[in-house]
């Protein structure tokens, strides 16, 4: 009886360790520990997770990807409104023919200057903006709203403003401030028809201005406080902190602010077709397709420059969000 009794403690007492060092869900242990009885598979459980999102996916891909679907297909036709039983299919002429058009060539030039110089000039002001609020001084909540309003504003609203009550040479600001100083005397210069592309450029940086200073507000206040304190410590002057230290952490920053600038503006018709209607040299690509489209009645030509003009936004695009991505990693690390 008592070897009995030993052998029948010891297999209890060993058993009962054998489980105890087996941890859950462990190739020797219990399954059933870790997906309780009558739950429902993973992924059903996913789906269930994802329902909800499902309408919106279906209503963005109506809203966006058929419209696009439709434009690439009448791209690819010999497509004129007015006389529709002469369509036919062209290929990838279109495309040909819209890449050695004279007017779309003027229209990419257009572009690239009136998005590089406003992209450039909105970053500088922004800039300074943005230094100016990174300081702290009595009224800078008021300040900080007046000036972001001007991005929060409809681009065809802003741009009439401009358009009316700043340029406009017979009761315009400008022209009444210059009488105000000059008197009789003062120059009242027709401001759009004497610098039209200088006239749409004006009203987008003062319409994007606040969009950069945003964003670079945001880099300067995640600056590092320690290594700015630490420079002035050791005796550096405000403009070799800006350089050596501000600077090199914004460039982030001012590579985002123009990368989304660039996909904004190039995209931009409100204000050339509000300001100039298109006119005196002022046709970007967008009203340049506006125009063959509902002017010239086009539309194989006028799908396939949309087209491109949406090749082109996706590619800055991508860059866009590969500089987004790096810097949401760089806060991740710091």
């Amino acid at each position: 009886m008592t070897d009995t009794e030993t052998d029948s403690g010891t297999g209890t007492g060993t058993g009962t360790a054998t489980s105890a060092a087996t941890p859950p869900g462990s190739p020797g242990g219990s399954t059933a520990q870790s997906a309780p009885a009558g739950a429902p598979p993973a992924k059903l459980r996913a789906w269930v997770t994802r329902a909800p999102l499902l309408p919106a996916l279906v209503f963005l891909i109506i809203v966006t990807q058929l419209p696009m679907v439709a434009t690439l297909v009448i791209s690819v036709f010999d497509w004129n409104a007015l006389y529709p039983e002469a369509r036919s299919f062209a290929g990838l002429a279109n495309y040909g023919e819209v890449l050695s058009d004279p007017e779309l060539r003027k229209s990419v030039i257009t572009t690239i200057l009136l998005t590089v110089t406003v992209v450039l000039v909105s970053l500088v002001l922004g800039m300074l903006l943005a230094l100016l609020l990174d300081r702290r001084f009595r009224g800078r909540g008021a300040v900080r709203t007046m000036l972001i309003a001007p991005f929060l504003l409809v681009p065809v609203a802003a741009a009439l403003l401009w358009k009316h009550v700043l340029y406009n040479p017979e009761y315009g600001l400008f022209n009444g401030v210059l009488h105000w100083i000059f008197g009789d005397g003062a120059p009242q210069p027709e401001w759009v028809p004497e610098m039209p592309l200088g006239a749409v450029e004006a009203s987008l940086v003062w319409q994007w201005t606040p969009f950069m200073m945003l964003i670079l507000l945001a880099g300067l206040q995640s600056r590092p406080q320690d290594a700015v304190e630490a420079a002035w410590l050791d005796g550096a002057s405000a403009w070799q902190v800006f350089r050596y230290i501000t600077l090199p952490h914004l460039r982030r920053y001012l590579e985002l602010g123009a990368l989304l600038g660039t996909v904004y503006i190039v995209q931009n018709f409100d204000a050339v077709f509000t300001i100039t209607s298109g006119g005196l040299g002022t046709a970007n690509l967008p009203y340049t397709i506006y125009e063959t489209f509902y002017q010239g009645h086009e539309y194989g030509l006028a799908s396939a420059a949309g087209v491109l003009v949406v090749i082109g936004s996706i590619v800055i695009a991508t860059f866009a969000l590969r500089v987004v991505s790096s810097l949401f990693r760089e806060e991740a690390r710091s």
